[in-house]
């Protein structure tokens, strides 16, 4: 099976190259989709072998992962990792989350950091997860524990479907929505991460409430429609 993995990038020159000398171990291909970063971040990442794709400007995290399904579906790949440009994921922990959609056991899997043996976040991001994951599970019938978490990896059908449809803001939550109303089977296993190798997120506690009015507001709306995306042309 031809497998991508997608990294996400906005001025992360510090860091990418730590980041893709960790997917030695990853046996497919590495696309950064650079988010229109000030810095160096295109020319390091093409100096290290591996695609790059630009954004004129910055179109922020939903965008992004967009621009890499839509390289994978456009290219025939079977399966895609997004991968996060700070260096939090491991490399060695992508075949937790390719496992069962290698097997047809899922289209989309979350690498979970709250199940057993998982990363522990911090408090303010831990009860916006809570509130994600009782929403989810209302409006959806899943049960996601770890709802924000950007290590995926998602199947034929899912990188079909959001290469056509993705949210742009904040989607992490909202496509867990999408999937799992379009009959896609979602699920979620435990990974190890670290912290970021440097430099500081751009979520702030003010945009953390936001984000959480944001999303809850979008996952309402989305239950309201009830459309299959996947059925469409």
């Amino acid at each position: 099976m031809r497998i991508l993995a997608i990294i996400p990038a906005y001025n992360e020159a510090r860091n990418i190259t730590a980041v893709i000398e960790d997917l030695k171990c990853f046996s497919g291909d590495i696309l950064v989709v650079n988010d229109g970063s000030t810095d160096d971040t295109a020319a390091v990442a093409k100096g290290l072998g591996a695609e790059v794709v630009s954004h004129p400007f910055n179109l922020g995290i939903g965008g992004t992962v967009q621009t890499g399904l839509r390289y994978a579906y456009e290219h025939g790949y079977d399966m895609a990792i997004q991968f996060d440009g700070d260096g939090q994921h491991r490399g060695d922990q992508i075949f937790k989350i390719v496992e069962l959609v290698q097997r047809g056991e899922a289209d989309l899997v979350i690498g979970s950091r709250t199940l057993p043996g998982g990363y522990k976040m911090g408090i303010t991001r831990f009860i916006g997860s809570r509130i994600f994951h009782c929403l989810i599970r209302c409006l959806a019938g899943k049960a996601i524990h770890d709802p924000t978490s950007g290590f995926r990896c998602y199947g034929k059908q899912t990188i079909r479907l959001f290469s056509r449809f993705y949210t742009d803001d904040y989607p992490e939550v909202e496509s867990i929505i999408t999937a799992a109303r379009n009959g896609l089977r979602v699920v979620e296993v435990p990974v190890l991460m670290r912290g970021r190798l440097s430099g500081h997120s751009s979520i702030t506690r003010r945009k953390s409430a936001y984000y959480m009015l944001k999303v809850t507001l979008a996952m309402v709306v989305d239950a309201m429609r009830g459309r299959d995306l996947v059925g469409e042309s």
